[in-house]
């Protein structure tokens, strides 16, 4: 088990937990439906992406960068994507209309959980 692995997903998993319940119990009144929307799906890809971290601690047996990368680039996903999600959700809230440039960090964020997936596989391809 990779430890530094397990931290991080650990630390993004409790903030996730944290962000579902807040969504769903603070913010339910302040943000429109759409809104929430929003940051239920940025809760929902922070999970799925915990869990692939943790999945991704398991390969010990692995002993190259790409596994280190692939750890990388689904976390500054999480960060990327779910953070600029939670952002845009509550611009309103926070009456920062700016905010909206945020909009094209998502998309980013989405592309890094993307090649994650790919540099997970060419790992899997690589372990002999």
């Amino acid at each position: 088990m990779n430890k530094q692995i397990i931290i991080t997903a650990s630390l993004l998993g409790a903030l996730a937990v944290i962000a579902g319940a807040f969504g769903s119990h603070a913010l339910k009144a302040t943000l429109s439906v759409s809104q929430l929307q929003v940051w239920q799906t940025a809760v929902q890809y922070q999970f799925y992406h915990v869990f692939a971290l943790l999945f991704l601690s398991t390969f010990t047996r692995f002993k190259n960068k790409t596994i280190s990368i692939t750890y990388y680039l689904f976390t500054f996903g999480i960060v990327l994507f779910s953070g600029s999600l939670y952002l845009l959700a509550c611009r309103d809230l926070l009456n920062m209309p700016g905010l909206a440039v945020l909009g094209p960090i998502t998309p980013v964020g989405g592309l890094l959980f993307i090649t994650g997936w790919v540099f997970l596989a060419i790992a899997a391809f690589r372990n002999k």
